[in-house]
């Protein structure tokens, strides 16, 4: 089992929640069905979905973390976990 080294990670310390921007191309087909879920549902937005699908494929694939778990979770129901 691995060992973590909670000095040289101060986010696991922290628990502070930090967003960080990448530029990410889409497929035309996809980016369409994206902006057609959003406009039929305005509770979502693209970084919602983008937040969902990653957290999802990361789980589905067998890595498991609680701040995962919540923000799949709260993304998928409109919920916000905080501390």
């Amino acid at each position: 089992m691995q060992k973590f080294n909670y000095d040289s990670n101060p986010i696991v310390i922290n628990q502070k929640e930090e967003v960080i921007s990448f530029k990410c191309e889409l497929q035309e087909n996809l980016q369409r069905a994206m902006q057609e879920f959003v406009e039929k549902h305005p509770n979502w937005d693209q970084y919602r979905i983008i937040q969902a699908a990653i957290a999802g494929f990361l789980m589905q694939k067998g890595f498991q973390n609680r701040d995962l778990t919540r923000l799949y979770i709260g993304n998928m129901f409109s919920m916000n976990f905080k501390d």
